[in-house]
């Protein structure tokens, strides 16, 4: 056999040919990335900053993502819709390829993705964050239908769920009672639910004195509970009421014609306005896939975030099971570096970084009066756990401290901005 090819083009091509898979395997690298989130778009927006030679996709069915943050402050009219909605353009002109589509099925041996229009995507990694799915019937009577009537506002999507909620409580007379049921631990983002109560009470001390707030939760406690309640005494005396598990406050039946909300011990609460948030667990679509444990939720490598049931996925966000940190929009992002950059890594055949966790989690409480707590995490040698730092983590101060209020209600403007703005560009 003959050849024209120059002798330089023929040692680099069997060079090409001896090198390790890995370096062969480098430049054409392919991360798809399901879920367009916090966890979602931080992993696809950081793979491109840091990776330009990688190949990445996205996989999300809606054509904006309205973010759980801050979605509390337009039920206490501080936001309008549109100030918590996101276009996925600015991930295109950073060169992702950007898929509007519902990912319906995961071959983790074929290594591809089917999407519900019917294309199939290959990778060589994929980052999952298919985010959280509400666990129908877990409360009796609360299915995807009740949900039209009493609002779970929980799973964003294209934010009706909060516009419905947000409409009923304009309805509402003033004197009315808003029932909100809290689901036990674990669930996305642990003090959302009691920022929610604060932003509908500011609503309320504003255009519905007389009204009242009954917050029956399924657990004894609650993040930043102090601060919360302090916030509460300060600024709406009298309007809420929170009811413990262990004094009955686990809901679980609702009446959606007569809007009751039914008790363990089975009181039943009479409200005009019902926020039934579920128990939850990972999304269909990992369950499905085989990734989630009887918890519901997946257990995952604490240094690269791969699923202990199939290497090569790595799944962040709220689907998965991080030990003590938080399901928060901080830690979906977070860790969705480390799991891009695990995920390159172990693709390249080089070693894992050496990861740090952090999180940061702002509450409003009411207008110009903010509350946070702040966390550091770390895996174990081996992986298999994460431990939150000793001595690294703290909440705000308690007492009256007007000053202190306002500047942490200003740093989570900040907050919202430069994490949305890093996301999506």
């Amino acid at each position: 056999m003959t050849t024209n090819l120059p002798r330089r083009a023929l040692l680099a091509a069997g060079a090409m040919l001896a090198a390790p898979a890995p370096l062969r395997a480098q430049a054409a690298m392919r991360l798809v990335v399901i879920g367009g989130g916090f966890g979602g778009a931080s992993a696809a927006s950081f793979a491109r900053r840091a990776h330009p030679d990688v190949q990445v996709t996205l996989v999300e069915p809606q054509p904006r993502f309205v973010t759980c943050p801050y979605g509390n402050l337009l039920l206490g009219g501080e936001r309008q819709i549109g100030q918590i909605t996101h276009s996925y353009d600015g991930l295109r002109a950073r060169g992702v390829t950007v898929v509007q589509d519902r990912a319906a099925g995961i071959d983790a041996v074929a290594k591809t993705v089917r999407l519900a229009g019917g294309q199939t995507l290959a990778y060589d990694r994929l980052i999952l964050s298919p985010g959280i799915a509400l666990r129908w019937g877990a409360i009796e009577g609360y299915d995807q239908a009740a949900a039209d009537i009493m609002p779970h506002a929980w799973v964003p999507a294209d934010g009706a769920q909060t516009l419905l909620l947000r409409r009923q409580l304009e309805a509402m007379p003033d004197g009315g009672v808003v029932g909100i049921a809290i689901p036990p631990n674990p669930f996305r983002c642990p003090p959302g639910p009691y920022e929610r109560i604060s932003m509908i009470a500011h609503y309320l001390s504003r255009h519905k004195p007389r009204s009242k707030i009954l917050a029956l939760d399924a657990k004894e406690a609650f993040s930043k509970q102090g601060l919360f309640q302090d916030g509460w005494a300060a600024l709406y005396p009298g309007m809420i009421e929170w009811v413990p598990g262990n004094r009955d406050g686990k809901v679980v039946k609702v009446d959606v014609r007569e809007r009751v909300l039914e008790t363990e011990f089975g009181t039943r609460h009479k409200v005009d306005v019902a926020n039934v948030i579920a128990p939850q667990s990972a999304a269909a679509l990992a369950i499905d896939a085989g990734l989630a444990n009887d918890t519901g939720w997946v257990p995952v490598n604490a240094r690269t975030f791969e699923a202990r049931a199939a290497a090569g996925i790595h799944v962040i966000g709220d689907a998965n099971i991080p030990g003590p940190m938080p399901k928060s929009g901080f830690i979906a992002n977070t860790t969705s570096k480390q799991a891009v950059a695990a995920a390159v890594a172990l693709h390249r055949g080089q070693p894992v970084p050496e990861p740090v966790y952090f999180n940061t989690c702002y509450s409003h409480v009411g207008q110009d009066y903010g509350i946070s707590v702040v966390n550091i995490f770390r895996p174990n040698a081996d992986g298999t756990a994460i431990a939150e730092v000793p001595n690294s983590g703290g909440v705000s101060p308690r007492g009256n401290l007007p000053d202190q209020r306002r500047a942490e209600a200003l740093h989570a403007d900040a907050w919202y901005d430069s994490i949305t703005r890093s996301m999506f560009g």
